[in-house]
């Protein structure tokens, strides 16, 4: 997130600056705004997205700490328990068993003498080399910046829990003190070839970090990371190259996605070419992964936060995406990450209409008897001539150009290559969001919008030729908050 100077411009610009103090080593009670509208059912108000997150009042920002842990996926988030608006920086916390269906707990860890609690990460310490852990339970340790102020630098901090409720700060905090600047975001891992821990932190500028330890106590810095244009929320992980295990590259990628792949021995990591983008769509930021996902599973998956949304009169500000999976795969201008909706999104699928073999006729709708407002549409069409083809969702257009040879959503344009004159599409509609995946994910659009509650409605066409719905899947969703979990 920018935070401080820029992360305030932010915060005016969406709400108007509304900075809270603390009170040094005391929790920060979670308040409802001012002026917030009278009860209608929590989670059910008309601008709450029903299968984002967000959190039940209050601001948020950066997704922090996601590790699986006991169970249950564990997701901190920046959060001002005080306040609509940015400010007082605390780890709210909620889990999930399914990464759709989320409980708000307590919040984890709040305001100290050393500053407010900025973003950073969480691991299982398996190895219990922190001594931490228990001979019954092992300990999730919490790294995250102290944001120091009136004369306090920012330094890294941990904190940690045996039963991922109750959490205890490190009685000597800091673990990594000030580098440079607000040089903050720790992102850390497990190097298992070394049996060592190893995070990125963003220094300054375009400048990350690699640092080492054995105890998540005691860190020394292995080398820089030049990421040109790029700034904030490092995360560095392995990735098999078109599911090969036997075949891994590293990448590390800045807050708004975009990546370096490379390789690391352990010391250095070495980057294979320039950075790639990762999303084009208008509100994409501040991306995190998950920690700890066990090896039977085995999935990348990765939240972001979709900074800059609009919620009007909403007792909450802001919300994350849909959590992704994420691939490796080789294409012949190299390796790409490509990224789509977990498995899970069929925890909330409704009514279900399907097509094959359809034309896409002049002043006809296919999806005129879709209802509900809520989807997850699959789509592969062969726009056999079609200048381009319009999906509208909730009367805003998702439009494939095949002369361009591209998308364009809510202002914003991606390439996109059509594969023999076809092209797929994978569409997630909530009531302030839109997520577009194109070509098994290769390319993404993720974007905030407020339509009117009332436009509900989905609409396909197309300009000339004789484009065909090879084939269409449009679930109608349930709300995550408002059904069983």
């Amino acid at each position: 997130m920018k935070r401080q100077i820029n992360m305030m411009m932010l915060a005016v610009m969406l709400c108007g600056a509304g900075l809270t103090a603390y009170a040094a080593e005391d929790p920060v009670k979670e308040e409802s705004p001012a002026g917030a509208p009278a009860a209608v059912a929590v989670y059910g108000e008309k601008f709450r997205p029903q299968f984002h997150f967000t959190p039940k009042i209050n601001w948020t920002n950066d997704p922090n700490g996601m590790v699986f842990y006991k169970g249950e996926y564990h997701f901190f988030f920046q959060h001002n328990p005080s306040g609509i608006n940015w400010g007082n920086m605390t780890w709210g916390h909620a889990v999930s068993k399914d990464l759709v269906h989320w409980t708000q707990l307590e919040n984890a860890i709040a305001p100290d003498k050393l500053g407010t609690i900025f973003s950073g990460s969480a691991v299982v310490d398996w190895e219990n080399t922190s001594g931490f852990g228990t001979a019954d339970s092992k300990a999730m340790v919490c790294i995250y910046t102290a944001a120091g102020e009136n004369g306090v630098p920012f330094t890294q901090c941990i904190a940690y829990t045996t039963d991922g409720r109750k959490f205890t700060k490190y009685d000597k905090n800091p673990v990594l003190p000030n580098i440079i600047g607000q040089n903050r975001d720790p992102k850390v891992i497990w190097y298992a070839p070394e049996k060592k821990w190893v995070m990125a932190l963003f220094l300054d500028g375009d400048t990350y970090a690699l640092f080492e330890s054995k105890d998540l106590k005691a860190w020394t810095k292995l080398q820089d990371v030049k990421f040109p244009g790029h700034g904030e929320c490092p995360d560095f992980f392995p990735m098999p190259v078109d599911g090969n295990k036997d075949n891994t590259k590293w990448v590390f990628t800045a807050a708004n996605g975009d990546y370096l792949i490379g390789t690391f021995d352990g010391k250095d990591f070495t980057t294979d070419g320039n950075a790639i983008r990762a999303d084009y769509g208008a509100n994409y930021y501040a991306v995190q992964t998950y920690s700890d996902i066990p090896a039977a599973d085995g999935r990348r998956i990765q939240i972001s936060w979709m900074n800059g949304g609009k919620y009007p009169d909403m007792p909450f500000n802001q919300q994350m995406s849909f959590p992704c999976e994420m691939k490796l795969r080789t294409f012949p201008e190299g390796l790409r990450i490509c990224r789509l909706p977990i498995a899970e999104i069929k925890n909330i699928h409704g009514k279900n209409h399907t097509w094959t073999d359809q034309t896409i006729k002049a002043g006809e709708n296919l999806l005129k008897d879709v209802a509900g407002g809520l989807y997850d549409i699959q789509m592969q069409v062969d726009l056999a001539g079609a200048k381009s083809l319009v999906i509208k969702c909730r009367g805003e257009a998702v439009t494939c150009s095949a002369e361009k040879k591209s998308l364009a959503c809510l202002g914003k344009e991606a390439p996109a290559e059509l594969s023999n004159g076809k092209i797929t599409l994978r569409i997630l509609v909530d009531r302030t969001s839109l997520e577009v995946f194109a070509n098994d994910g290769k390319t993404v659009m993720t974007s905030c919008f407020l339509p009117a509650p009332e436009n509900t409605g989905l609409e396909l066409s197309a300009e000339g030729g004789s484009p065909k719905v090879l084939s269409m899947s449009v679930h109608e969703l349930k709300s995550a908050w408002l059904t069983d979990k």
